[in-house]
C-alpha cells in the first residue's frame, strides 16, 4: 500500500511539473518513482529467496534515484513542495532496508 500511494503521488507531482514544463526532470521522477513500486509487486512473485532479494534491492535502488531527483526538485527554486514525498520515501527505503535484511537472515 506505501509504494501504491508512493507511486501515485509522484505521478500526481510530476504532473505539476509538466505544466511548468519541467519535462526531463518529470520523466525522470516518473519512471524511477513508479518503479519502486512495480518492482515491490513484481517480488510477490518471486521464484526463490534470492529472486525475491534481488527485486527488492531494485525497488531500493529506484527508491533511491527517485530520493535524487525530489531532493534535486527541492533546491530548485520555485518548484512545488517535496517535503512530504521525501519523508515517505524515506520511510519506504527503512522499510525496504528491514525486509532485505530479514530476508537475507532466513535465508541462512
Amino acid at each position: 500500500k506505501l509504494s501504491l500511494d508512493f507511486s501515485l503521488n509522484i505521478l500526481k507531482y510530476s504532473q505539476l511539473l509538466y505544466k511548468a514544463n519541467q519535462r526531463i526532470i518529470a520523466d525522470q521522477l516518473t519512471r524511477c518513482g513508479t518503479s519502486v513500486g512495480a518492482n515491490i509487486f513484481e517480488s510477490q512473485n518471486a521464484e526463490s529467496r534470492p529472486d525475491f532479494i534481488h527485486k527488492m534491492k531494485i525497488a531500493a535502488k529506484e527508491l533511491d534515484e527517485s530520493i535524487y531527483w525530489l531532493i534535486l526538485c527541492r533546491n530548485t527554486r520555485n518548484y512545488p513542495d517535496v517535503s512530504e514525498l521525501i519523508n515517505t520515501a524515506q520511510s519506504l527505503g527503512r522499510l525496504l532496508g528491514k525486509i532485505i535484511s530479514s530476508s537475507k537472515l532466513k535465508g541462512k
